[in-house]
């Protein structure tokens, strides 16, 4: 049995989660698989009512009795501060050691893209983002605030440590998946020691992966190429800041975060799989946001529960789905919210 903790989160969360979870259970029933999914109140509103974001209880548990955990998204307007979603999103990122942020970026269609002359052939690629230092760590502080003389410290943390682990795992990813590359993203050239960390890393591992080809790169090189030749590239492995960016930018090249999942694993341990489109509160009860992200999310955790067959199958639903205009607005589509997932549900059982 698999148990799943459901976090449905704010705005469109519980609309495009609830379609997620329709697509599971119709996966479950086809393929036979034993999904315990399990949801939870976390989110803006038990904030506002009781000031809890999330307790340490509530961590352990999800920690200790959970093989993976669903989200759908963490942001409300009404909690200016956003303190819930950094204790509940970050929390769970720092507590689960959740170092790698996988996000695959591909294009099922050519008409979503962007850039001219490219096709599904051009862009399937994935960025592995170190998910647990860099300046996201909260270390730093302000001196003077509100006055001409403000000084703001963001420190960039960076060890030996988790550059090593998140690089090899860029390499194993590559290998497991049959990948033709792995290319790094760093700015050595102005960021000394990070970026020298990193180079000097990279270039080690890369020695004991002598069959895939390696490169490093200058992050802003990196993206402008990626916009003009898709194609060259194949695993992007980044530190947390600059895989953010390019993650986004990549998705901005396949029709955008709607169509964009992740996953936050520890190899071995209990992974958190997220789509990463955000709460997006002005489209919430409106029956128009885009479940498809959050279906590929499930796609990826199903993969990541050892059920490969059954995330094959919900994956190519959802891509179909896209390619013959069974879409919300956002992409094209008539359809609501609701009726992207029966169709796709009804796709998984066609097979």
């Amino acid at each position: 049995m698999s148990r799943i903790a459901l976090l449905p989160g704010d705005g469109i969360g519980p609309e495009v989660l609830a379609e997620a979870r329709k697509v599971l259970e119709c996966m479950a029933a086809e393929e036979a698989l034993d999904l315990q999914l399990v949801e939870w109140e976390l989110g803006a509103q038990r904030y506002l009512d009781t000031g809890l974001t999330v307790t340490p209880e509530e961590m352990a548990e999800l920690e200790g009795a959970y093989d993976a955990i669903l989200l759908g998204a963490l942001g409300d307007p009404r909690v200016p501060g956003n303190e819930h979603a950094r204790d509940i999103l970050l929390g769970l990122r720092f507590r689960l050691d959740l170092y790698i942020n996988l996000r695959p970026v591909k294009l099922v269609d050519a008409r979503l893209s962007p850039l001219r002359d490219v096709g599904p052939e051009d862009v399937d690629l994935v960025v592995i983002r170190e998910n647990t230092e860099g300046p996201y760590v909260g270390l730093g502080g302000s001196f003077k605030q509100g006055t001409p003389d403000e000084l703001a410290l963001e420190e960039d943390v960076n060890t030996r440590k988790g550059v090593e682990r998140i690089v090899r795992a860029a390499f194993a990813y590559a290998r497991e998946h049959g990948r033709r590359g792995v290319t790094l993203a760093d700015k050595a050239n102005a960021l000394r020691y990070a970026g020298g960390l990193y180079r000097r890393v990279f270039a080690e591992v890369a020695r004991e992966y002598e069959d895939i080809p390696s490169r490093a790169m200058y992050v802003d090189a990196l993206a402008m190429d990626l916009v003009l030749r898709p194609a060259r590239y194949d695993v992007i492995v980044a530190a947390n800041l600059f895989g953010d960016i390019l993650s986004d930018l990549a998705a901005g090249l396949v029709g955008g975060l709607g169509l964009a999942p992740s996953a936050n694993l520890h190899p071995g341990g209990t992974g958190m799989f997220e789509p990463v489109h955000g709460s997006a509160p002005d489209l919430a009860g409106r029956g128009v946001a885009n479940p498809v992200a959050a279906i590929l999310t499930a796609a990826l955790m199903l993969e990541h529960l050892g059920h490969a067959r059954a995330a094959a199958r919900v994956e190519a639903a959802a891509i179909r789905s896209v390619r013959e205009g069974y879409t919300t607005p956002d992409l094209g589509g008539t359809l609501g919210t609701g009726a992207v997932g029966d169709w796709i549900c009804r796709a998984v059982q066609q097979g």
